[in-house]
């Protein structure tokens, strides 16, 4: 599996992840198009190489005509959907100024349908998120990972004043990732845009190990003199669990998540049932309701919803609309999970969907969907779990034969 390690070891904004990316392959004719692909006009594209603390860098820049002063969430979103690119890529897209927009409105008080995005909003954020994105599916580049995020010191200007570094919306978009205050001298190295991009696509931290195959370094504007100001992108194959001869890795992925919680003692089993299944249907990872003794005894329900970095402040509003709680908890988690795919197979002409996960030592394992089993066990009058069974060594032999295919 072709695995991006990202070293922010003197911090990551977008211009300089797009540096590094064309650094390591990225082709140089296909960035410098991307402006009339997005339907932004009159965008000039250049990309130099340059020297930082003597190491060869890539610096991308974009000569951008007189624009408004902030653009709302929805203006930019739109613009993604017509730019007509991969559904893949637009979806990251989506769930990076998602994630910015979150922790915007959260930080100024003001719903994402009102929040007018400045720096972020501005069209050279949106090229670097949007073209970072697509390079990393361009590259290969199926799962990637950070190291430690250096976020400097001192202050910096934004639309709303001075701030400390890191500005807020910085400091929340990398909750949950490992972060160090300076160097001293520094000034901002991490950018809000560079936090959203290790926020949505990043897996952690890399796996204890890998084969490197190429690296590159993109450019931050200042050349600070004692320090490497680039941020460097590693290319290479994950190694680990199990190699089944054919370049097929094993390892499961970590993933950094949210739990959010609240307790409830008025609402009635069928009602946090419906309200369950609205989160879920809304994006969160997992719902489940769990049986709580609240203050004076009272019989109550905690509810607790697992939710990716990018949906956690719009589901921690859909639990405050949909049950009677006063207020939501959140907590940062760890999880470590499968890789996994669905498929749908067909058994006597009867079509049923199956989640088939892989394990550590590459074997698989295979869930059928219930709703699917039942249906066809009642068409085809035989047992459910006969069904289960069968389905389950059906994909047990294709994977084996795979495997001694590619062998």
């Amino acid at each position: 599996m072709r695995i991006a390690v990202v070293d922010p070891a003197s911090g990551i904004a977008g211009d300089m992840f797009l540096g590094a990316l064309v650094d390591v392959g990225l082709d140089r004719k296909w960035l410098e198009r991307l402006p009339a692909i997005l339907g932004l006009e009159g965008v000039g594209v250049r990309i130099a190489d340059v020297k930082r603390c003597g190491v060869h860098c890539v610096k991308v820049d974009f000569d951008i005509p007189p624009q408004p002063h902030g653009r709302p969430v929805s203006e930019i979103h739109a613009l993604i959907d017509r730019a007509g690119i991969p559904p893949s890529v637009a979806q990251k897209a989506h769930a990076t100024f998602d994630a910015i927009a979150g922790v915007e409105g959260t930080i100024h008080g003001v719903s994402t349908e009102k929040l007018h995005l400045h720096e972020v909003g501005s069209v050279d954020a949106i090229l670097d998120i949007v073209g970072s994105i697509w390079g990393l599916e361009l590259l290969g580049v199926e799962t990637l990972f950070n190291t430690r995020i250096s976020l400097g010191d001192g202050t910096v200007k934004t639309a709303h004043g001075v701030l400390p570094v890191p500005a807020p919306a910085t400091l929340r978009l990398l909750e949950g990732l490992s972060v160090a205050h300076g160097p001293n001298g520094s000034g901002e190295l991490t950018t809000p845009t560079g936090a959203a991009l290790l926020k949505v696509l990043s897996k952690g931290p890399p796996p204890a190990e890998y084969k490197p195959a190429r690296s590159g370094y993109g450019a931050g504007t200042r050349d600070i003199k004692g320090q490497l100001n680039a941020v460097r992108i590693i290319l290479g194959e994950s190694i680990g669990a199990r190699d089944d001869g054919a370049g097929h890795h094993h390892l499961p992925h970590v993933e950094h998540l949210h739990v959010l919680s609240a307790d409830i003692d008025d609402m009635s089993p069928e009602e946090l049932a419906g309200a369950a299944e609205t989160l879920r249907a809304q994006g969160a990872l997992d719902v489940v309701l769990l049986d709580a003794t609240m203050k004076k005894g009272r019989p109550g329900t905690r509810v607790e919803a697992l939710v990716r970095p990018a949906d956690l402040a719009r589901l921690e509003e859909k639990i405050l609309l949909h049950f009677t709680t006063l207020g939501v908890k959140r907590t940062d988690v760890v999880r470590t999970a499968l890789r996994r795919e669905s498929r749908v197979v067909n058994l006597g002409g009867h079509e049923i969907r199956v989640k088939v996960s892989t394990l550590p030592d590459g074997t698989v394992r295979a869930k059928a969907e219930f709703d699917d089993l039942n249906r066809v066990a009642q068409e085809t009058m035989r047992p459910i779990n006969d069904l289960r069974v069968e389905i389950a060594t059906l994909i047990a032999e294709e994977h084996d034969t795979a495997t001694v295919k590619h062998g």
